[in-house]
């Protein structure tokens, strides 16, 4: 076995035998910087959240989830701080895309259509107001550079590089998993605005749902009762902290010493009521 990811949020380990093993830690980052200070299960959390997802929607494609029994991991595994934050999963031939759905006219998309221009070759007719949903939810690719950045990209790029027929499968299963989660999201007064998966091919060249699925670190939550078209609506997320961090002069400041326990404790509150409303109803 050996650890061959440790990113922002995420350990994973390859138990070199077509499984990995990852764990999710309490770390939270911002600006670009993994701040010194964990916020209290967050980990949790998200990892509640993504078995919650995988679950939900595995009858519209397939997950890379094997168990989240600590006893079906190896015993290294099979302790207590391991609890509730480790997965293990099928290793997969990961696909070299994150698949963004856009539900509502925010963020980037709203920047370039304000200006008048096409977003990533979808053009709209409709007139729209910041935060407003879309008539239809749409797909952009994005793609890793050789120096790591993302590449924002449309659609087609994607499928001409990977063959239509695969390209189709994927946005097909992204619009399916996005539509059927907004649903029950919404229904527990969540509005998903926009979310990224991930996807790789198994053993026998089928598609599988993979990484972290509808998290507050991969997806834009909206609550619904301060819901309004024409702002930047309340979100379930690392906002409150980035909020703390840009009014202390600390935005991007790779040196911070430490976030203060009350902006831990109400950020560990703001993740646990968004998995409270989607996971226990």
């Amino acid at each position: 076995m050996k650890k061959i990811i440790s990113g922002k949020v995420r350990e994973v380990y390859d138990l070199e035998d077509g499984r990995m093993v990852i764990v999710t830690t309490d770390r939270i980052s911002a600006f670009d910087v993994i701040l010194p200070t964990m916020i209290t299960d967050k980990g949790k959390v998200l990892n509640s959240l993504a078995n919650f997802w995988f679950d939900y929607t595995k009858d519209i494609v397939k997950n890379h989830m094997i168990s989240s029994d600590l006893k079906d991991m190896p015993v290294e595994f099979q302790k207590p701080e391991f609890e509730g934050r480790t997965i293990l999963v099928k290793k997969l031939k990961m696909i070299p895309y994150e698949v963004i759905v856009r539900g509502y006219m925010f963020g980037s998309m709203y920047e370039a259509y304000k200006k008048g221009e096409p977003f990533l070759g979808h053009k709209f007719e409709k007139e729209y107001k910041q935060a407003e949903k879309l008539e239809a939810p749409i797909v952009t690719p994005s793609t890793k550079a050789a120096e790591g950045h993302d590449i924002n990209v449309t659609l087609q790029y994607m499928k001409d590089d990977l063959g239509e027929e695969l390209g189709s499968k994927i946005e097909k299963a992204a619009l399916e998993v996005y539509k059927k989660c907004y649903d029950h999201a919404y229904k527990n007064g969540i509005i998903i605005a926009d979310t990224k998966f991930e996807f790789g091919l198994d053993e026998n060249g089928d598609l599988v749902l993979a990484d972290e699925v509808l998290t507050p670190d991969s997806s834009r939550f909206w609550d619904l009762s301060k819901y309004e078209v024409g702002g930047s609506p309340a979100s379930y997320d690392k906002q409150f902290v980035r909020d703390w961090l840009k009014d202390n002069g600390l935005a991007g400041d790779p040196n911070i010493k430490e976030i203060p326990a009350e902006v831990v404790a109400k950020t560990s509150a703001i993740y646990k009521e968004c998995e409270a409303k989607i996971c226990h109803k």
